[in-house]
């Protein structure tokens, strides 16, 4: 399951990374300080969105092996 989290995580924290920075952008936050902490906060919600993702994932794939 680790692989998948791994999987998962890698693809879902740029997303919502650049989404919140995306969104800073769009409300004229142009300051590097606030782009970075986005960018942090991305980061840490993409580990429950990634675990989530991972859970269903594996289900769906263990109930195509039986």
């Amino acid at each position: 399951m680790f692989a998948l989290f791994l999987a998962a995580y890698l693809l879902t924290a740029p997303t919502l990374m650049g989404i919140i920075v995306i969104g800073l952008l769009t409300v004229d936050l142009f300051s590097a300080q606030y782009i970075g902490i986005a960018a942090i906060a991305g980061a840490v919600v993409a580990i429950p969105v990634a675990w989530l993702l991972s859970r269903k994932l594996e289900h769906v794939f263990d109930a195509k092996r039986r």
